[in-house]
């Protein structure tokens, strides 16, 4: 799960062991000026403006305290120890059978944990680390969304590692698991655009846990003339399993802690429940909706002459454009250093190189800078080999006023036969500040990525629920 680059050294602030012990003796809990949304995830950061809104006591009680975990590269170099991960690359990983054993066999033997036994948070030190600036800058100046996409990716694992609670296993024994990331959901942003000369901070927490399966929301901030200032936040969902990912592993159950965690927990269940259902009407299982399907009649008879009485001769109407016109590529190649404890490519290293190809796509699209507003969906289907030749192409398929959707699909390229595996796909939302035209499918297939993309696009702008979609479409229709 996390990518084996270099960083220099930097520790963050360190707790005085009075202020530490004094503090402890508090049962801490999550503030009380948590908004908590439809989802059940505050839509602003666990610190508002500053450390006094943590969740954690001793955090809330000192204003100077910047972090718990130090640096990412600390958190970093903790996760490769909690593993057992031998340091440098070979292309035959070592061995975990031997941990097996150690792994839980019920839940019996595994206590249950709260959201603030997660919590957590960790600096990433731009304002002092030239070298590792150079790495996250942009040519104007700003951050590389990207980039903080792994980062946050790896940040999610760590928040896992301080979820578990072993009480059998031997001290010195590495973690008898293997976490693995399933998707990643409805990534919001603000209108903060990050700057490279402002440290950046990390923090979340474990949000919902299943008998296999951990659920874990990830914050993002920036640190401006003295204050914490949100920049995004993100649902990370994660599979644990043993020591050698052959098979699923019981993780700590989650038990909420007071009222706040409560509704947090349940916002965990509520989205469990919407991704079974999506996965019911998805496009590749069922047919489009009786709405949908008249959406895609209605844009057939657009793009053909009525007069001429022949479907075969399409045209483009004013203020479309194709969707096959709509569309970019990019061959990435994946080396050692995109791999991550097991040899294979780091999830994080797949959403940077989607993501700067999603907005390449957008800003040749709209001719002019767009912003991400959302990411909706990622989604890790198979895992990739270190050597792949992955060809990553991104497409416009929907578009509404000034917004688009994108989707980036990541294929394994097999260049001896020519055999293309999807292994990943992501969406995202980017706006304008112009109208953009519409987008035509040409064929069948097309379609249905077009009403893909749009199931994708109300739903990140909170258009839709589960319970209002259908209310939804007759609304849209009025709009064609």
């Amino acid at each position: 799960m996390f990518r084996l680059w270099r960083h220099a050294r930097a520790f963050g602030a360190l707790v005085p062991k009075e202020q530490l012990a004094r503090n402890l003796t508090r049962l801490p809990t999550l503030s009380r000026s948590l908004l908590i949304n439809r989802d059940g995830i505050s839509n602003e950061s666990v610190y508002g403006q500053s450390c006094k809104m943590s969740t954690i006591g001793y955090l809330r009680s000192d204003n100077n305290l910047e972090c718990t975990a130090g640096t990412m590269n600390d958190v970093k170099q903790i996760i490769i120890k909690k593993l057992g991960i031998e340091v440098g690359y070979t292309p035959f990983v070592s061995t975990r059978e031997h941990l097996t054993q150690y792994a839980p066999t019920s839940l019996d033997q595994l206590p249950p944990r709260s959201m603030q036994d997660s919590f957590t948070s960790a600096i990433i030190p731009l304002t002092t680390d030239k070298i590792l600036k150079d790495k996250y800058v942009g040519f104007m100046g700003n951050v590389r969304l990207g980039r903080l996409m792994e980062d946050m990716d790896m940040f999610a694992v760590w928040v896992v590692h301080k979820h578990l609670l072993l009480p059998n296993l031997p001290e010195g024994v590495a973690l008898p698991y293997t976490f693995v990331t399933a998707l990643v959901d409805k990534i919001d942003f603000t209108d903060l655009v990050p700057t490279h000369d402002a440290d950046i901070r990390l923090s979340g927490h474990v949000s919902w846990v299943g008998r296999t399966s951990i659920e874990i929301v990830v914050w993002m901030e920036q640190k401006l003339h003295g204050k914490w200032r949100k920049l995004t936040r993100a649902l990370f969902l994660m599979v644990a399993r043993d020591a050698t990912n052959t098979k699923a592993s019981l993780i700590n159950p989650l038990v909420p802690a007071n009222d706040e965690e409560k509704a947090i927990f349940d916002g965990g269940e509520s989205r469990k429940k919407r991704r079974i259902q999506l996965q019911k009407e998805d496009l590749l299982k069922t047919e489009p909706n009786d709405f949908e399907q008249g959406l895609v009649h209605e844009l057939f008879v657009k793009s053909i002459d009525t007069k001429s009485r022949a479907f075969n001769k399409r045209i483009l109407p004013p203020g479309y454009v194709w969707m096959e016109d709509a569309t970019m590529a990019n061959i990435v190649f994946s080396h050692p250093e995109d791999r991550n404890a097991h040899n294979k490519v780091f999830g994080g290293f797949l959403m940077r190189n989607a993501l700067e190809l999603s907005w390449a796509l957008a800003y040749n699209f709209a001719k002019r800078r767009p912003k991400l507003e959302h990411i909706s969906d990622i989604s890790f289907h198979h895992p990739v080999d270190v050597s792949s030749m992955l060809n990553m192409q991104a497409h416009v398929i929907y578009t509404d006023l000034h917004y688009m959707e994108i989707v980036v699909l990541a294929d394994v390229y097999d260049a001896m036969t020519g055999q293309q595996t999807t292994t990943n796909s992501f969406y995202y939302t980017y706006s304008v500040a112009e109208r953009l035209p519409s987008i035509m499918p040409k064929t069948y297939h097309e379609a249905m990525y077009y009403l893909d993309g749009r199931r994708k696009f109300r739903y990140a702008m909170g258009i839709d629920t589960p319970r209002n979609a259908a209310a939804g479409d007759e609304a849209a229709k009025s709009k064609l």
